[in-house]
């Protein structure tokens, strides 16, 4: 049957799993480090592991692929309940830091590798910071980091707009509150801009508060 199935490119896959992660089907495995799909039967065409994929590897087709087959899906799942589900690279699987020695609640912390799915994002305070933040404040730990679920990028070396990846994890989780953590330089408008843009297109009424961290360790709050 023609159908809307995902599309996997292998040149962009950088490996991380996440997407094996996210399909809760069972469709996608790692494979020579690459994710691959594994059974065309198993993908729903609902895209759960388009938004997972930190580098937009993932899209979708329309073609000639056999059926979603629900109910083997089913029985995979039934099959596999004692197995570990996660296929992802050690580096990018979610992970609670409750009594780490840090301030840092969870890994991992980039915004790019987050899956917005990621259980420790429920119902939390969210500190989206430029990641020289921590480096120019010797308090940044204790003063912002501190009871927060803390995600980092550079908007200018990663050369990405935010905002997507953002505006899902807000709209697939009940957000406290965000704490945008910035620096002085006009390139980091960059994360301001994503995180306001994502608040717009989430359809949720979030608090905001944004910090400017200045070069020489200084800071203020609007």
């Amino acid at each position: 049957m023609i159908r809307k199935i995902i599309k996997i490119n292998e040149e962009k896959c950088n490996g991380c799993g996440i997407c094996a992660e996210a399909c809760h089907e069972g469709a996608i495995g790692m494979v020579d480090g690459k994710a691959k799909l594994l059974r065309e039967d198993y993908c729903d065409g609902l895209g759960d592991c388009l938004p997972a994929c930190p580098v937009e590897a993932i899209s979708f087709e329309t073609r000639e692929a056999p059926a979603y087959d629900h109910e083997a899906v089913l029985k995979a799942q039934k099959e596999n309940k004692d197995e570990p589900t996660s296929c992802a690279c050690q580096s990018s699987v979610p992970q609670n830091l409750e009594g780490s020695k840090s301030h840092l609640a969870q890994w991992p912390v980039q915004i790019k590798l987050v899956p917005p799915t990621a259980p420790y994002l429920s119902g939390a305070d969210l500190l989206i910071a430029a990641d020289c933040t921590s480096f120019s404040f010797g308090d940044f730990h204790r003063q912002f980091m501190k009871g927060k679920v803390t995600l980092i990028g550079c908007p200018k070396l990663d050369m990405e707009d935010y905002s997507e990846k953002l505006s899902e994890i807000l709209r697939l989780n009940d957000i406290s509150s965000v704490h945008v953590a910035r620096m002085e330089v006009p390139c980091c408008g960059g994360i301001e801009f994503a995180v306001k843009n994502a608040l717009a297109k989430c359809g949720k009424n979030i608090p905001l508060t944004i910090t400017t961290f200045t070069i020489d360790g200084d800071c203020y709050t609007e």
